[in-house]
Order: C-alpha cells, then sequence, then structure tokens
C-alpha cells in the first residue's frame, strides 16, 4: 500500500498565503523567488486579482509566459494583468521610478511557457537559463536600463472579418501606450480578414519581428500590392508562403505597376530563406523581375500551380540565389512545350544539394523525363522526389528506377501508376496494376537496393482532374534477400 507523498512546507505556506490576499501583498517583498510561480498559478485559477497585480508588479522574472496559462481570446484573466502593468508603466516620475526597478521585461501571450510552470511546479530550478526564464539577479543603477520598453509576445492568426474581442482589448490597451511597449509577433497568418483591418493591427507590431508570413487566403493583386509596403518592413522575415493571387481585368499597365510594387519588397528582405508561391499568376513572363530582387540564396523554392513561360524558367535557372536550394517545387506548372534543355539546366544548377524536387502534374512526356535522368542521378542528396499526375509508361519508369538506383538518401518516391493500368477510357484497372506492381518489385530486387515507393492514381491528368480509386496511394517496399 502505497504510503502519499506529503505537501512540503514550501507548498503549505503558499496555500496558506493563498488564502489571504493582503497577507501575500506585505508579504512578496521576503516571498522566495521558487514561491512566485506556484503562488501566481493559484492566484489565477483562485481568481485572486488582487493577489495577481501585486505578483505581477513583483515577478522575479525576466520574462512571464502568461499564453501558457490563459485560455484565449477571454479577456478577463488579462485584464488584471494589464491594469498591474499600467502601474509599472506608469507616465510619471513615480511610474518610472518603479518600472525602473521592475525586472519584468516580457509578456509573452503566446501558448507557450507550459515548460516553465510545470517546473516550477515541481519546484525545479534545472534547465531555467536555457528558457530565459532565470531569476534575475539585482542589477546596479549603472548597468539597469530603466526605460527599456515592454515586450508583449502573440501569435496573430487574422482568420476572422473583424478582430476578435481579445485582440481588439489588447490593441485599445495598447494605443496609448505605444512608446512604452513594443508588440512581437514570429509568426503572421492571415486568412479572410480585409487588408485595411490587417493594417490597423500591423500598424500596433514591431515588423521587424516578424519571422514567418502566411497567408492563406485568395487575394486579389490589387491586394497584395496593398500588403506589399508592410511586408517590406518585415525585414527580417524567413519564411514567405503566399496563397493564391487572381489578376482581374486591369490595363497591362496597371498590372505591370502593382507587380513591381510587390516585387520590389525582395530588396527588404535579407534574411528570406524559404519562399511559397502558389498560383501567382501575375509572374506568368515576369519572374526575372521577382528573381532580381531577391537578396539572398533561398533554401526552398515552391511556384506551383500557374503558368509560367520558357523565359520564366531560363530566368529562374540563371538565378544566382537558387543554387543553394534544399527544395524546388513546381507542381503544376505545364512545361509541355518548353525545350527539354531548360529543365535540365535547372536541375545541374541545383544538384549538388537539392533534397526535396516536386514535378507534379507538369506535364512532363517520356521523352522529356529520358533528357532529365543524367542530372537527376546527379542529385547525390535527393531525399523526396514526385512525378505524381504525369503520363509514364512502364518503359520510361524502369529507367527512372534504374537511374536514380545509385541516389542512397532518396527514401520517398511518388509516382503515377503506369500508363498500362488504365483501360482506353482512363478507368483504372486494378488486376493490371497489380501485375505491374510486381514487375516494378521484380526490377527494384534485380537493382539490388531495397526502396520505398507509392504509387498515386489521383489524379490521372490525361483523364481530368478526376481522382480515380483508390484514392490512397500504394506503398511498395523491396528488401534484398538475405
Amino acid at each position: 500500500m502505497s504510503v502519499p507523498t506529503p505537501p512540503r512546507l514550501l507548498d503549505l505556506a503558499g496555500m496558506h498565503l493563498i488564502k489571504e490576499d493582503a497577507l501575500v501583498c506585505s508579504a512578496l517583498e521576503f516571498l522566495p523567488t521558487e514561491l512566485f510561480p506556484p503562488l501566481f498559478m493559484d492566484a489565477f485559477r483562485g481568481r485572486h486579482i488582487k493577489t495577481l497585480k501585486a505578483m505581477v508588479q513583483a515577478w522575479p522574472f525576466v520574462c512571464l509566459p502568461l499564453g501558457g496559462l490563459i485560455d484565449l481570446p477571454h479577456v478577463g484573466p488579462l485584464q488584471a494583468v494589464l491594469e498591474a502593468l499600467d502601474v509599472l508603466l506608469g507616465s510619471g516620475h513615480p511610474g518610472r521610478d518603479i518600472w525602473a526597478g521592475c525586472k519584468l521585461r516580457v509578456l509573452d501571450l503566446r501558448n507557450t511557457g507550459q515548460s516553465f510552470w510545470s517546473m516550477w511546479s515541481g519546484a525545479s530550478t534545472h534547465g531555467f537559463s536555457r528558457l530565459g526564464m532565470a531569476p534575475v539577479a539585482e542589477q546596479s543603477s549603472k548597468t539597469h536600463q530603466p526605460l527599456a520598453p515592454l515586450k508583449i509576445y502573440i501569435e496573430l492568426c487574422l482568420k476572422k472579418m473583424t478582430l476578435d474581442n481579445f485582440l481588439t482589448y489588447l490593441l485599445r490597451w495598447m494605443e496609448q501606450r505605444k512608446a512604452s511597449i513594443h508588440l512581437c509577433c514570429k509568426k503572421l497568418t492571415i486568412f479572410a480578414m480585409p487588408v485595411e483591418n490587417i493594417t490597423k493591427v500591423l500598424n500596433m507590431v514591431q515588423l521587424d519581428c516578424i519571422q514567418e508570413v502566411q497567408v492563406n487566403w485568395i487575394w486579389h493583386l490589387s491586394t497584395l500590392a496593398k500588403f506589399a509596403p508592410l511586408l517590406g518592413q518585415m525585414s527580417n522575415v524567413q519564411r514567405l508562403l503566399l496563397s493564391r493571387s487572381h489578376v482581374s481585368a486591369l490595363e497591362k499597365q496597371e498590372q505591370q505597376e502593382q507587380v513591381v510594387q510587390f516585387t520590389s519588397q525582395f530588396l527588404k528582405l535579407h534574411h528570406l530563406q524559404d519562399l511559397y508561391l502558389d498560383s501567382p499568376s501575375f509572374l506568368e513572363g515576369c519572374l526575372d523581375q521577382m528573381l532580381r530582387c531577391l537578396m539572398t540564396p533561398l533554401d526552398h523554392l515552391a511556384i506551383t500551380n500557374c503558368r509560367l513561360t520558357e523565359s520564366d524558367l531560363t530566368h529562374l535557372s540563371q538565378c544566382p540565389n537558387i543554387h543553394q536550394l534544399k527544395g524546388l517545387d513546381l507542381s503544376g506548372v505545364t512545361m509541355t512545350d518548353f525545350s527539354p534543355k531548360i529543365l535540365c539546366i535547372l536541375l545541374e544548377q541545383v544538384a549538388a544539394t537539392l533534397q526535396e524536387l516536386n514535378l507534379e502534374q507538369c506535364g512532363i512526356t517520356e521523352s522529356r523525363l529520358e533528357s532529365i535522368l543524367p542530372v537527376l542521378s546527379c542529385c547525390s542528396q535527393l531525399r523526396t522526389f514526385s512525378l505524381c499526375g504525369n503520363v509514364l509508361s512502364m518503359a520510361i519508369m524502369e529507367k527512372l528506377l534504374s537511374h536514380t538506383t545509385g541516389l542512397f538518401y532518396l527514401s520517398d518516391e511518388f509516382y503515377p501508376a503506369p500508363q498500362e493500368s488504365y483501360s482506353p477510357h482512363g478507368a483504372l484497372h486494378l488486376g493490371r496494376l497489380a501485375k505491374l506492381r510486381d514487375k516494378l518489385i521484380e526490377i527494384m530486387r534485380d537493382l539490388g537496393r531495397p526502396r520505398a515507393i507509392w504509387l498515386s492514381s489521383s489524379p490521372c491528368p490525361r483523364w481530368s482532374n478526376k481522382t480515380f480509386y483508390p484514392e490512397e496511394p500504394f506503398l511498395y517496399q523491396c528488401y534484398m534477400s538475405a
């Protein structure tokens, strides 16, 4: 029969203190540092507002990871903390004196910090220097920076037509305190919010704090042009993802001006590493304008589901900032009418570093695939390769497997079901597919290297984009016999 562990003396002291708000407030000056986090959690859960306000003002750490406790977007729990910060950030001389002596410099409203609360609730201080949560030592007046602004970290996901209650409350509170507060956001995600509202929110944010931007909504080119000046201020952005952009019927000159307004912002993005552009129809025939503005070598580039010209791909192959690419995604870019040499030259430029290559639904014919096989076999770092959505016969697939057998890092291969798997009317014939599967396994066994291949019949481009049964890809693995 197990004996329950008795509560520690420290826990008992905290349980007693939390019952008496006045007692807590008078005892904070003498309260051990390790008692602050568990006592704060108890006060928070018990809605001891007076205690919460007092503890915020006496917080012994640089950061208060409040987002790990509160259930956003509810405003109630946040209000007590902000009112306590009002005292610390008071505009008069007493307020500045209080802020000068305060240790708190970061309020983190993101859904992080759970490890901080769990570790302190276990009375363990191990690892806190790594979290940036270690107690702050007393500093001399010579080294203390009394006027350093309070940084508030927040996750910005703008997915509604209007601002939610939490964001509205926070922005209103900040409006009169811009000089004392920096609102910081590492990742910005945008859905259906109008660009005017987006601008209002971002005008309150330190835009150079943003490192990742995702726009998961269909924008008109004119909307993208309005957003462009804000993007240009995000000088530390590392990852940019833009979903579909729609080009309305514009005069050619007006469209060109909007394209330039967007692409010119890349001149200010000196830390960009990953660029994902889905359906950027406005880049057809003018991709070089954007490529010329890239300031750093990219790690990942995706230009998908749009029409590009042969000249666009030529400019892409000549761009010096793609020579270190780890990922290249051109899925949905039809290359049927392009010279086979262009794709060969492009792959030659990235062969030394490329790890992921996606050429799904590119209209790649057998002759075009055969022409790139020699350079494909030189992509020694390749790990993932997809050709789904192209029409390939068993003969060319056998050549493909043979040329890629020396790519030892290649672990995920996604290919279309062979052309011979379909009836003349475009229906997938499962019996034929089973026989072709066995033949592919035999080919892989003869090549002498185990590998995994997914064969997918979804979609079959020869018969439009209809999804054919089975919807799930097949997985075939071949292992060398002992």
